[in-house]
């Protein structure tokens, strides 16, 4: 039993009791305002963006990194996609808003690689740094006004649905997938696992670790710019202050989900489970009107659990391996 839970499989199943217990606990406490089929798209919608962040976040620990800035590169690549000169020239191709958007966290990505695989600066430091700066440029760009969406097209679009359900959950589910099948059916997934286990030996095996830093970065600067596109259609603004603390919940998810906090091991799935359980334990509070003092007291106490139980696991792995 105990190795059938430190398995991927068991980690997993421990996270489904856990949401169903959750599930249980807002039935019984709200009922049927609870139990219904709006409410659980209510619960995905706002799951959406710090889920799409937490995939891209999944590739940078799983391969020992740190990423503090998505929630400020959410920020700016909201304000840049909403400003006067990009929204008059996408009046007549809308998509033009979404690839100015990738684009932003793209390119805030990929600076946070090169300074952290060819700069040698520490991930925390490095990050950290383009969290402030990428909050700054938001504010001096939108002059810390709010930036209104009036392309409707786009709001047509993202507000929309297909077969039923909103296209901010299809998107959520769309980056899941292709997360998944990256990190677990790729070359480029097994590589960013050596990398986090063993930087050294993967470069000795070949494995161009600086670039796949780089990469990875990418990865979590394109998922922000993702997210930011969802934040636009839900609240039609663009604003530099979209995104506070927002990296705190995407941590979070991601290492409540399994995946190691120093590498070596990720899980997108679990990620998308972390980010469900937090998205219900929301819910919850918000159905009995609870204080959201006590909701970040329930969440801090759900983070130190998952870590304590990953260091036990970790060393019940290292003293079995050796």
């Amino acid at each position: 039993m105990k190795t059938f839970f430190a398995s991927p499989a068991g980690r997993s199943i421990g996270l489904i009791v856990a949401l169903l217990l959750l599930i249980a606990v807002g039935a019984i406490t709200a009922g049927d305002n609870f139990m219904n089929m709006n409410n659980f798209f209510v619960i995905v919608r706002y799951a959406a963006v710090i889920g799409v962040m937490a995939i891209g976040m999944t590739f940078v620990i799983t391969a020992g990194g740190i990423d503090l800035s998505v929630g400020s590169v959410l920020g700016l690549s909201s304000v840049i996609a909403t400003m006067g000169a990009i929204q008059t020239a996408a009046s007549g191709f809308w998509p033009l808003m979404v690839f100015v958007a990738i684009a932003v966290g793209v390119l805030a990505g990929l600076t946070n690689g090169l300074i952290i695989a060819y700069g040698k600066v520490v991930a925390f430091i490095a990050t950290l740094a383009m969290l402030v700066a990428a909050r700054g440029l938001a504010e001096l760009i939108s002059g810390r006004s709010t930036q209104v969406v009036n392309n409707q097209g786009f709001l047509n679009f993202f507000r929309g649905d297909f077969l039923g359900v909103d296209w901010i959950v299809w998107i959520f589910v769309i980056v899941a997938i292709a997360g998944w099948f990256l990190l677990n059916r790729t070359t480029f997934g097994r590589r960013t696992v050596a990398i986090g286990g063993n930087p050294t030996a993967a470069r000795l095996a070949g494995v161009n670790v600086k670039r796949h830093t780089v990469y990875l970065y990418m990865i979590a600067g394109a998922c922000a710019g993702i997210a930011s596109l969802i934040i636009l259609s839900r609240t039609t603004a663009g604003t530099s202050t979209h995104g506070q603390l927002i990296e705190l919940d995407v941590i979070a998810a991601v290492v409540v989900g399994g995946t190691l906090l120093a590498g070596g091991r990720g899980t997108i799935g679990g990620t998308v489970l972390g980010v469900m359980l937090f998205a219900v334990l929301v819910n919850v509070f918000t159905q009995n009107n609870l204080s959201s003092s006590w909701q970040l007291v329930a969440r801090g106490v759900i983070i130190v659990i998952a870590v304590m139980l990953q260091q036990r696991l970790a060393n019940r792995e290292t003293s079995s391996s050796g």
